[in-house]
């Protein structure tokens, strides 16, 4: 009875923690697998990724805010990743591998554990908002991905294997003024800059003993790397006074600031450090204040604000009618 009583009362201040932020949930898609989802400058659209037939890996999409009229916007080739909208809401950004083949690349080999394939065909492109792509921004060997753009500035975020190693570099949004931001080994990655553009939040892996660096080494050279151990920086929009902001020893990814840039919102499975299980936290930009946002039990990720900062857009498999379904939400924000 005891053990019931807590139990209870856990999960009703769970739900009244996520009550305190997040009210109105909207579900935008339904089946396959949907993430990644960004606001266009005007609030009224979205850009995404998605595997969903006839496409056998992610192929870029862009539908209204309320999930209406979702439509492909990339080749239909190869395979996509992280796409996002220029400030004129005319053009988009987004990673594609159709240059390397129309096939989807082939997937990491498990048997290495759990990895992320960092494929070396990836190169950043410019396109309308219709699909017509109008300039290749990356051209060097290797991956080229994650692009995220400040809209003030105009500036592209990404990361790249152009040094050899996943660093953070940035471009202008005609792919001039390339510049590499982060210098130390290991992977720097999923960066977003403040609304103002003076700051710069990103997820990072930097081994801590020779043993971890020889095996981030071995899967690079394969073109994979492993994501379970990742924590949060944060530094000046330029990559200077850098500082690791958690430390969980766990997986914690996609940040984004809070619109008046004094907060972070990003996913973690520290709750259960090691397992796919991943809820959304919130802390002042020094790690402190840590609070947990989202409560629904299994993956939640990707959260990005909407330009009003009312809206909160997040990718989740809550209420997934199949495993490995993932579906676009949107929220109040409170």
């Amino acid at each position: 009875m005891k053990k019931t009583i807590l139990l209870t009362l856990a999960g009703a201040l769970a739900a009244a923690g996520q009550a305190a932020h997040l009210d109105g949930f909207k579900q935008l898609t339904h089946g396959g697998q949907n993430a990644e989802a960004y606001w266009s400058p005007d609030g009224k659209r979205l850009i995404f990724q998605s595997t969903r037939p006839p496409y056998e890996c992610d192929q870029m999409f862009i539908m209204n805010a309320d999930g209406s009229n979702p439509h492909l916007v990339s080749t239909g080739k190869g395979r996509t990743t992280c796409g996002y909208f220029l400030a004129d809401n005319k053009h988009i950004v987004y990673a594609s591998t159709h240059l390397a083949g129309d096939a989807c690349p082939t997937a990491p080999d498990r048997s290495k554990g759990y990895v992320w394939g960092v494929f070396a065909g990836y190169d950043i492109f410019v396109a309308t908002d219709t699909g017509q792509i109008v300039k290749r921004l990356t051209e060097t060997p290797g991956y080229d991905a994650e692009a995220t753009v400040n809209w003030k500035t105009g500036n592209i975020v990404y990361t790249s294997l152009a040094s050899k190693d996943l660093d953070l570099w940035t471009m202008k949004s005609d792919g001039s003024g390339k510049r590499q931001l982060t210098h130390k080994e290991g992977y720097d990655g999923g960066a977003v800059y403040s609304r103002d553009g003076t700051k710069l939040v990103w997820r990072a892996n930097y081994p801590k003993d020779a043993a971890a660096m020889t095996r981030y080494r071995e899967l690079l050279s394969d073109n994979l790397t492993a994501p379970m151990k990742m924590e949060i920086v944060v530094a000046d929009a330029g990559g200077k006074n850098a500082r690791t902001v958690t430390n969980f020893g766990c997986a914690s990814f996609a940040p984004t600031f809070t619109p008046d840039g004094k907060k972070i919102l990003f996913s973690s499975n520290k709750h259960e450090c090691d397992s796919r299980k991943f809820e959304l936290y919130m802390m002042n930009l020094d790690g402190s204040d840590l609070e947990q946002v989202t409560h629904f039990g299994g993956f939640t990720s990707f959260p990005e604000f909407s330009p009003d900062g009312k809206t909160l857009v997040f990718c989740s498999d809550k209420d997934a009618k199949e495993r490995y379904e993932f579906n676009i939400f949107t929220a109040t924000w409170k």
